[in-house]
């Protein structure tokens, strides 16, 4: 009786496209999400554990951002440098271990110098060690689900065993913005300099923050083995884009790259308004109740993005296992939207039962028992077995 049921939803889309050519990207590996409607725009190579360079310093960065808003530290808590730390090569603030930078420096060395030396002074200043401190950020990859992340330091320095993919450094810049929107303001921060220390290393690398273009971060990335890389994130209009690029040849094809595809998230895709929160947008059918079906509404606006320029082909679908079950309680999921467009990958919308329904009385039990009887031995199926229409009593 109980069964899966696909109704067919239209939203006046049949003049909207298809989709369009894809973006073909020089990078070895990209992943682009529209944050908005929570949509991968592109996809190649994303879920692959590649070197991330220094773009795996957001992790340290997220770390240390948990501790401030767990309570272990402040912005003014000073830190040891120990000669470890001082010794780093690369990207550095220019640490030495009489300093006892504070967290408020520390986040600004990482995020605008690219600090080496201070990922080194955060990880031993949490955990103790780099080992230690490299274990934990795993873990807590594993927890967000980024479960293509293993790291072997706090820096991204080198490593066969540190590695992490595409789409797990944009769930963790996803996770930085939606968690931490105040400190995340330090990412469009263009220059700091250390105790006037570090002349030629002050300027922040995103090249990107200077365009105009609604960017705001994130990070920047090189070594050898991995080529260049961006993390980046911008917002036009009430759309944020998210975008993760690597294995890009110079660093002028890495700005290149990464403005275009700021471009064309904005540029070749259309948001689209399919619904609005509590708008029924369906109906189900409802088993023994005291009404016989129930509007289905989004708990909130349903907004789906399209490729803007070739005609046609998105399709919509009510999928529930049904009829429904009396009583229904309003506000319920019972129902999802199942949209797709061409290209894309489908969006599922949790749809709510718009109204409570009651169980039907006696007599709505009975009747609705005869017709499902009747309608089995029209149609030569076998008769499930009777339900006792009394509570109490057996097969109730």
């Amino acid at each position: 009786m109980f069964r899966a049921l696909l109704l067919t939803v239209s939203f006046g889309l049949a003049a909207l496209p298809r989709a369009g050519a894809a973006f073909e990207t020089q990078a070895s590996a990209a992943w682009v999400y529209d944050m908005t409607t929570q949509t991968v725009l592109m996809d190649k190579n994303g879920q692959v554990p590649l070197p991330p360079a220094s773009m795996s310093k957001l992790m340290t960065i997220s770390m240390l951002f948990e501790a401030l808003r767990d309570g272990r530290v402040t912005m003014d808590t000073t830190f040891a440098v120990s000669s470890r730390a001082k010794a780093m090569g690369g990207s550095t603030m220019y640490l030495d271990e009489r300093d006892r930078p504070t967290v408020r420096d520390l986040i600004h060395g990482i995020i605008v110098n690219s600090g080496n030396d201070a990922c080194v002074v955060v990880a031993e200043g949490l955990a103790g060690t780099e080992e230690a401190f490299s274990a934990q950020m795993t873990v807590r990859a594993q927890a967000l689900g980024m479960t293509a992340s293993t790291f072997a330091n706090s820096s991204g320095w080198p490593d066969p065993l540190h590695r992490m993919s595409m789409r797990d450094l944009g769930i963790l810049t996803r996770h930085l913005i939606e968690e931490f929107p105040e400190e995340y303001r330090t990412f469009a921060e263009t220059e700091f300099n250390y105790d006037d220390r570090a002349p030629d290393n002050r300027f922040n690398r995103n090249p990107l923050l200077k365009l105009n273009i609604g960017a705001d971060g994130l990070k920047t990335g090189h070594t050898q083995e991995a080529g260049y890389g961006l993390v980046g994130s911008a917002v036009q209009g009430n759309r944020r884009v998210i975008f993760v690029v690597t294995g890009l040849p110079s660093e002028t094809a890495r700005a290149e790259e990464s403005e275009r595809i700021v471009s064309w998230a904005f540029r070749q895709f259309t948001l689209k308004t399919l619904a609005k929160s509590g708008a029924r947008v369906a109906e189900a059918e409802v088993w023994m109740g005291a009404q016989a079906r129930v509007g289905l509404v989004p708990a909130a606006d349903v907004e789906l993005l399209v490729p803007a320029l070739v005609q046609g082909g998105v399709t919509a679908e009510v999928v529930y296992d049904g009829p429904l079950r009396a009583p229904v309680a309003a506000g319920v999921q019972v129902a999802e939207l199942v949209i797709q467009v061409p290209g894309m990958a489908e969006a599922r919308v949790p749809l709510l039962a718009e109204t409570a329904v009651a169980a039907g009385g006696f007599g709505t039990r009975i009747g609705t028992t005869v017709r499902a009887l009747w309608q089995r031995h029209v149609s030569g199926t076998p008769a499930p077995a009777p339900r006792s229409l009394v509570p109490g009593l057996p097969g109730a």
